[in-house]
């Protein structure tokens, strides 16, 4: 070794040891704990869509309400119409048939009577036979406005005359050749009439239907 030659290189470069970067900056996980973190506020933006949700919710709950009520109200109304129309129709039922039970039982009768000269109120009871057009012509005789006449041999009495008469309201026919008091040869209208038989010839009361079997005045 050279006397001058130094023992060891001054200027060399030493190796530099590598220092770890500062982690300072770095995005950390940090754990909050619930007890002892406060919540943060919610922001405008949040606020407004919380409250938006609410008040649809809302919404939604009062529709669905007035739609409830709305099907109650139309069902109470549906029953309420049904049951007056039962009622209704119950009542009008009653009604005829109270009606109807009035008029039969203030029925005039209608019954044959013979026709006395001069006098306007009918005779007495003749047979109903005699106040059919059908057997009177039958027995040689004829009809004439609603007027029975029979025949006689010649030189007898003048010939007899019969009509149908009515008795007052519920009063029945009187037997075959007695007068009734208060009978009539008008023929009612708008009132029953029946006949000696006790079947309806004329309805009064709701309605008045004419079928009757023989001749009015």
């Amino acid at each position: 070794m050279a006397d001058n030659e130094p023992e060891g290189d001054n200027n060399a470069e030493e190796p530099r040891q590598q220092v770890p970067e500062s982690d300072e900056g770095k995005g950390r996980i940090r754990y909050q704990d619930p007890d002892s973190t406060t919540p943060r506020e919610p922001t405008l933006a949040e606020r407004r869509a919380r409250k938006s949700a609410e008040q649809r919710r809302l919404d939604e709950e009062r529709a669905a309400q007035e739609a409830e009520a709305a099907k109650t109200a139309k069902r109470r109304k549906a029953l309420i119409g049904g049951g007056a129309t039962v009622g209704v129709v119950a009542l009008v039922a009653a009604m005829y048939s109270a009606s109807e039970v009035s008029a039969s039982a203030n029925a005039q009768t209608q019954y044959c009577a013979a026709v006395e000269e001069g006098a306007q109120q009918p005779g007495p009871r003749a047979e109903d036979e005699k106040c059919d057009p059908e057997y009177v012509e039958s027995q040689g005789g004829y009809v004439s406005g609603g007027m029975m006449f029979m025949p006689l041999f010649m030189g007898g009495p003048m010939v007899p005359q019969y009509r149908y008469a009515y008795t007052p309201s519920g009063a029945s026919a009187p037997p075959v050749g007695s007068t009734a008091t208060g009978s009539t040869f008008n023929k009612p209208s708008g009132s029953t009439i029946k006949s000696t038989s006790g079947s309806t010839i004329q309805r009064g009361g709701f309605g008045i239907s004419s079928k009757t079997g023989g001749s009015g005045s």
